[in-house]
């Protein structure tokens, strides 16, 4: 089941997605790539040169959400294992098998072809940043059991960050994007996902979104909770790896 690509699906409601979709345009300054799927739904956020590992989602109802999609060599085969570990099946379909975790994240096992992080980008005020990284948000109760099932899914081990507010899947330097966990505050609830970025300068980077729209919700000590069409996200302090 181990993947061997990932792709973070920014997913919109139908009525701000056309703006949503051009506003993280502008923050990767990735290509936003021509409309594919059924109804014209998805759109890739392609860096120059590189393989896609962000794309937009327009919703046919709901709210905005972060999904994931594994790029695996058997999406079917996937797909048991992952319902083994304590996924629901939501779409069973051998393109792309669609399962919610047991808190209730969607995520997607996917066969196409990809390789290659891409780079951080280089900007005109002198630092660079990269979209790398997805933080899983888990309410108190599902905390041990989506640390497990993460786990399996991935095929690498978690360790704890922090005490007990943060923990991580280990690295492969071959995937383009990190998985980071939270644990909220909350003491129940849906397990969902936001974006972080690393960066050379929190505080260039910060600002050049702020320029682009987004505004500040706090600051803390080792990343900034931004705000912006589509939703929160956080600007951290991690350098980009490559």
């Amino acid at each position: 089941m181990r993947p061997f690509w990932m792709l973070a699906l920014l997913d919109f409601r139908p009525d701000h997605y056309t703006e949503a979709a051009a506003y993280w345009q502008r923050l990767t300054g990735y290509t936003l790539r021509d409309p594919i799927g059924d109804l014209g739904e998805f759109q890739g956020l392609r860096p120059p040169d590189h393989p896609t590992f962000l794309a937009v989602q327009r919703l046919g109802e709901g709210e905005d959400r972060v999904h994931l999609d594994f790029h695996v060599t058997d999406p079917p085969a996937s797909a048991r294992d992952a319902i083994a570990a304590g996924a629901t099946m939501i779409t069973d379909n051998p393109d792309c098998e669609v399962l919610s975790s047991p808190g209730g994240l969607i995520f997607c096992f996917v066969s196409d072809p990809s390789s290659g992080p891409a780079p951080a980008t280089s900007w005109s005020e002198g630092h660079r940043s990269i979209a790398d990284q997805v933080c899983i948000d888990i309410p108190g109760d599902q905390w041990d059991a989506e640390i497990a099932f993460w786990s399996e899914v991935v095929g690498t081990q978690a360790e704890s960050l922090d005490e007990s507010e943060f923990a991580r899947l280990h690295d492969d330097d071959q995937l383009p994007l990190r998985i980071l966990f939270q644990r909220l505050q909350e003491p129940t609830g849906r397990v969902r996902a936001h974006i972080d970025w690393a960066t050379t300068d929190r505080d260039a980077e910060t600002q050049r979104h702020v320029a682009l729209g987004s505004h500040v919700v706090r600051r803390c000590a080792e990343w900034t909770v931004m705000d912006g069409p589509g939703g929160i996200y956080c600007i951290t302090d991690r350098l980009p790896r490559f």
